[in-house]
């Protein structure tokens, strides 16, 4: 499960990620595998607190890659 979680991070856009607060990410990552597989109530709780631990890890993950696309288009 924790492979999809960091699937779905790759699969939304750097932008939304960037611009989203911190409870929104989460809500956002939960809802996107909640489509993908049937989440219990535990699942949701412990993804909740996984995802809630590493915001700022998927916020540095988004900003690098919205910077390596701009660098793409200059070039």
């Amino acid at each position: 499960m924790l492979r999809l979680v960091w699937d779905v991070v790759e699969e939304i856009p750097s932008s939304k990620l960037l611009t989203l607060t911190d409870t929104a990410l989460i809500k956002v990552i939960l809802q996107h595998i909640a489509v993908r597989i049937l989440l219990s109530g535990e699942d949701v709780c412990s993804l909740y607190g996984y995802i809630g631990s590493r915001t700022m890890l998927i916020r540095d993950m988004a900003e690098s890659r919205l910077e390596n696309c701009l660098l793409q288009k200059v070039s």
